[in-house]
C-alpha cells in the first residue's frame, strides 16, 4: 500500500475527522504515487491515520475515505456501500410526493469526496470533481442505478473548473454512464410548481435544487405584491411568488437562454392574473437604471453566483455583496421585503449579516430579519466538514 506521512503536529485536522489534507501538511510519500491512486495516511510517527485518495496536482492532495488506526483499505465494495448509504438516507424524498428532484450524493458530507449527484424525475447527472472520485465514477454509477429509486440512466457533465485543478479534462461534454440518455428537457415537480431542466448545458447539474427550502420560505411574502427576481436564472423563484399571488414579476436574468426557458416553465402552471416580465440585462445596470428613474419594488429577490471562489476573494466579494444589496434596499418601496442569497462558502452567515447591516444603514433605512435560510437536508453538512456550508439567505423587512 502507497502511503503518505504527515509532519510533526499536522495530524490535528484529521484526527477530528477533517476530510482534506493539504499539501504543505505532507513530509513525505511515496515517489510512484499516481492521481486517484488510495494511499494510507501516516501521522509523523508512522501511526495510521486512515485512508485517502491522492491528487497530484491540487493543493488538497489527499482527500480522505476512511479515519482511525483500524480503518480498512476501500476497495469498490466499500464505494457501492457509501453510496447506498447516501440514497438510502434521502429516502423520505421519494415518499412524499412533493418534488421528483433531489441530490443524492453532497460529495464530502456524504463520505464521498468530489461525488455529486442529482436526481431529476428518473435520471442522475453526477459530477465528479476529484482524483478519486474519477476512478471510481463507473463504480459508482453502477450503484446508482442499483440504489436510486425509479433510475431510467446515470450521466456525467465534465464541464467543472473544479476539474482543472485536480489536472482533470474540462470540457462541454455530456457522458452517459449507465443506462438510458434523458430527454433534452426533464420536467420536475416542487411543491405547487414545475420546471424544465437541462440537464446537459444548465447551471450546476441543470436546477438550484439547494434552493428549493428558500423558494417555499420567500414565496409567500410575494402576495399582493411587486416582485423583482434578480438573476432569475430559469425563474424558480418569480414562480414561486407568482403561485404566491405576486401582482407582478419581472424575471431579470443576463442570460437570455435561460429566460427563454423561464418563460416555458411559466407556460406549465396556466396561472392566470400575475403579470410576468423578462428583461434580459445585466442586474448592476439593471438596479442602476432603476435608482435613476426612481422606479421600486415591494420586493426583491437577489440570488446571485458566487462572488467569492476562496478566501482571498473575501473582501472584493464583500463589497459586491453590499453594493448589490445598497442598490437593491433603495428600490424597495416602506415594508418592502429583500431576500437576499450568497453561495459564496468562503463567506460565512455572520459576516453576510454585518454584509447587509453595513448596507441598510448606507440606504438610510431600518431593516428586520423576519427569515433565515440555508442549505435542504438532502445537501447536508458534516459537522468536521464546515466548508460544506456554502449556502446563506436572510429575508429583510424595510420598517422604515
Amino acid at each position: 500500500m502507497k502511503s503518505v506521512t504527515l509532519k510533526k503536529s499536522r495530524d490535528y485536522s484529521i484526527l477530528h475527522r477533517h476530510p482534506w489534507v493539504f499539501s504543505g501538511a505532507i513530509e513525505s510519500s511515496n515517489e510512484d504515487i499516481k492521481s486517484g491512486d488510495t494511499v494510507e495516511v501516516l501521522d509523523s510517527k508512522g501511526s495510521r491515520l486512515g485512508f485517502g485518495s491522492y491528487s497530484k496536482s491540487s493543493q488538497i492532495r489527499v482527500r480522505m475515505l476512511s479515519f482511525g488506526a483500524e480503518a480498512k483499505v476501500p476497495d469498490e465494495n466499500f464505494i457501492v456501500s457509501r453510496v447506498a448509504e447516501a440514497v438510502g438516507r434521502r429516502a423520505s424524498f421519494f415518499g412524499d410526493g412533493e418534488t421528483n428532484a433531489v441530490r443524492l450524493i453532497n460529495a464530502e458530507s456524504d463520505g464521498l469526496p468530489g461525488v455529486v449527484a442529482d436526481y431529476y424525475a428518473g435520471f442522475v447527472v453526477c459530477q465528479f470533481t476529484s482524483a478519486g472520485a474519477e476512478k471510481w465514477k463507473q463504480a459508482i454509477a453502477t450503484a446508482l442505478m442499483t440504489f436510486a429509486p425509479f433510475c431510467l440512466g446515470v450521466s456525467e457533465r465534465l464541464d467543472i473548473d473544479a476539474r482543472t485543478r485536480e489536472g482533470l479534462p474540462t470540457e462541454p461534454t455530456f457522458t452517459v454512464l449507465s443506462g438510458a440518455e434523458p430527454p433534452e428537457l426533464i420536467e420536475i415537480i416542487e411543491g405547487p410548481c414545475k420546471f424544465l431542466v437541462d440537464v446537459r448545458k444548465g447551471h450546476k447539474t441543470g436546477f438550484y435544487l439547494d434552493q428549493r427550502d428558500a423558494r417555499r420560505v420567500v414565496g409567500p411574502f410575494a402576495n399582493g405584491r411587486e416582485v423583482l427576481n434578480c438573476f432569475s436564472y430559469t425563474g424558480g423563484f418569480g414562480l414561486y411568488a407568482r403561485v404566491a399571488g405576486a401582482t407582478n414579476v419581472t424575471q431579470l436574468d443576463v442570460s437570455k437562454d435561460a429566460l427563454d426557458l423561464a418563460k416555458r416553465n411559466e407556460e406549465l402552471m396556466h396561472i392566470c392574473g400575475t403579470k410576468m416580465h423578462y428583461e434580459a440585462q445585466d442586474v448592476f445596470s439593471f438596479l442602476r437604471t432603476c435608482r435613476d428613474q426612481g422606479r421600486q419594488f415591494d420586493m426583491i429577490i437577489l440570488d446571485p453566483p458566487k462572488f467569492a471562489h476562496s478566501k482571498s476573494q473575501v473582501m472584493k466579494a464583500s463589497r459586491g455583496y453590499k453594493d448589490i444589496n445598497l442598490l437593491a434596499m433603495k428600490l424597495l418601496r416602506p415594508d418592502g421585503i429583500l431576500a437576499s442569497f450568497s453561495c459564496s462558502g468562503a463567506i460565512d452567515m455572520p459576516l453576510f449579516e454585518k454584509i447587509l447591516a453595513s448596507a441598510a444603514d448606507d440606504s438610510g433605512h431600518a431593516f428586520q430579519v423576519v427569515a433565515m435560510t440555508g442549505q435542504p437536508v438532502d445537501h447536508p453538512v458534516d459537522l468536521s466538514f464546515p466548508e460544506g456550508r456554502y449556502l446563506k439567505g436572510l429575508v429583510l423587512r424595510r420598517v422604515s
